[in-house]
């Protein structure tokens, strides 16, 4: 089993910048395909971004592209998501996921493994 522990959420302003952190234990998740997604009251669950195991292909949600990078270090089996130039629209809970198998990348229903999630919310 895979058990992943998100962290680096909190309240920032507008414009401001987080690092959110996915640290993975049970079983080392370097060949897993890693993926941030999030959840707004009201909202469906969304995936924000999501990295293939050597980091060889990403997705992005066209909602964050260009402020958010996502990353991976498979020696500390430990995922990243840099959120930079932050909007209100941006708040939610985030989660961290992770996958052996994902085809879809976007999709929430290929992963197997979920964090509890991390608060992110952004004040205008």
């Amino acid at each position: 089993q895979v058990q992943l522990i998100e962290s680096g959420g909190g309240l920032v302003q507008a414009g401001g910048s987080l690092r959110l952190s996915c640290a993975a234990s049970g079983r080392t998740v370097s060949n897993y395909v890693m993926g941030w997604f999030r959840q707004a009251p009201g909202k469906e669950r969304e995936c924000v971004a999501a990295i293939t195991w050597r980091g060889s292909s990403t997705y992005y949600a066209d909602s964050v592209k260009g402020r958010f990078t996502i990353s991976r270090d498979n020696v500390k089996n430990t995922a990243f998501l840099q959120m930079n130039s932050l909007k209100p629209e941006d708040t939610a809970v985030y989660y961290c996921a992770a996958d052996p198998w994902v085809l879809r990348l976007w999709v929430s229903s290929e992963y197997d493994y979920w964090g509890q999630g991390t608060q992110v919310t952004v004040s205008s």
